[in-house]
């Protein structure tokens, strides 16, 4: 297939530019198979059963954008893609001129930083002295908001690009199907019998990043690290022995438990680096259900849910949103999809 197959036009005030009001507050978009329903996120724990399994990925987004100067005086902003250690980073940096190997940076006017290679597009970045680079970025560091989103971050970003269960610090991007969630939700679905299980996935800056090949077979995803817990695949063996359906909040806890199961399609505990592909033809082996926000055009992401609903009925699905007025992306409205049946 071609990148363009996964097109759509899409006005620009469709583009949420902030959250809604209220957390929670977001429409739904029921799609199962050609039967669209236009509904409430309100409504999401009726929808299901007892005895299914959700999935959040409880990733954390960290305030991955830093803003400097190299010695020369040169301005420079460092995008953490990933967290390597107490006091190395790898990153994305933008500069009038790229940093060489041993080029000192001071960023927020306190931090030092060496610049210590180059690993393909991304500089491996070590920070001097004995402050964490966590503490680092929570101190200095701005949340990275999609390029889409076209203003500066705010004091209410800081909550609001944040899921209410996050807690593993590592992602640049939020795992946005999650914002919808508040800890109101969360009980009613707990009283309505249905497990609550968590994946982490920490999303990279790559999730961003277009599809530049014609043929999307020759496109190469980029890694991002996962790990599965073993109450996690005990909950979804169950689940599955006794009739249960699995519901992934999101497209990164789907990817990190097709990535566990890649190979034999035995769910495995564990974890590591994936950069796992999804695209129409792929045998899903874990999820039945996903709930995820709408995706960008020509996006691996809506590649991936054309894959688990069906191209043709994703097109509708799309076309139907744009129509009615659904908010899109990030801090946009939801989906609901069910897995086709030759999916």
């Amino acid at each position: 297939m071609l990148v363009s197959d996964f097109d759509y036009h899409l006005p620009d005030h469709l583009i949420a530019q902030h959250p809604p009001l209220v957390r929670g507050g977001s429409r739904l978009l029921r799609v199962d198979g050609t039967l669209l329903h236009d509904d409430h996120f309100t409504s999401l724990a009726a929808l299901l059963s007892p005895g299914d399994v959700m999935v959040f990925n409880d990733t954390r987004v960290i305030k991955a954008r830093l803003f400097g100067e190299k010695a020369s005086g040169g301005k420079i902003e460092a995008l953490v893609e990933r967290v390597l250690d107490e006091h190395e980073v790898l990153a994305h940096v933008r500069a009038s001129k790229s940093p060489k190997p041993g080029t000192r940076l001071l960023f927020a006017g306190r931090w030092q930083a060496e610049m210590v290679e180059r690993a393909g597009e991304l500089f491996r970045l070590r920070f001097l002295g004995d402050t964490p680079v966590l503490e680092i970025l929570e101190a200095s560091g701005k949340l990275p908001l999609p390029p889409y989103i076209e203003r500066d971050t705010d004091g209410d970003d800081d909550e609001r690009y944040q899921t209410v269960y996050a807690r593993e610090q590592g992602a640049v991007a939020a795992p946005t199907a999650g914002l919808h969630f508040t800890d109101a939700m969360l009980q009613a679905l707990r009283e309505r019998g249905v497990q609550l299980c968590q994946v982490t996935l920490h999303v990279g800056a790559g999730t961003f990043q277009p599809v530049r090949v014609e043929h999307i077979a020759e496109h190469k995803m980029h890694s991002e690290r996962y790990h599965i817990p073993q109450q996690t695949v005990d909950a979804i063996a169950a689940a599955q022995r006794n009739g249960g359906k699995v519901l992934a909040v999101g497209t990164t806890s789907m990817r990190a438990l097709e990535s566990a199961a890649r190979g034999d399609g035995v769910l495995k505990a564990g974890g590591g680096e994936t950069d796992i592909f999804i695209t129409p033809g792929y045998r899903f082996n874990v999820v039945d259900r996903l709930l995820t926000n709408f995706h960008l055009p020509k996006s691996t992401l809506l590649m991936l849910v054309s894959a688990f609903a069906g191209y043709a009925e994703m097109r509708a699905a799309y076309e139907h949103a744009v129509a009615q007025q659904y908010r899109f992306f990030s801090y946009g409205d939801a989906m609901l999809l069910q897995r086709k049946e030759n999916a």
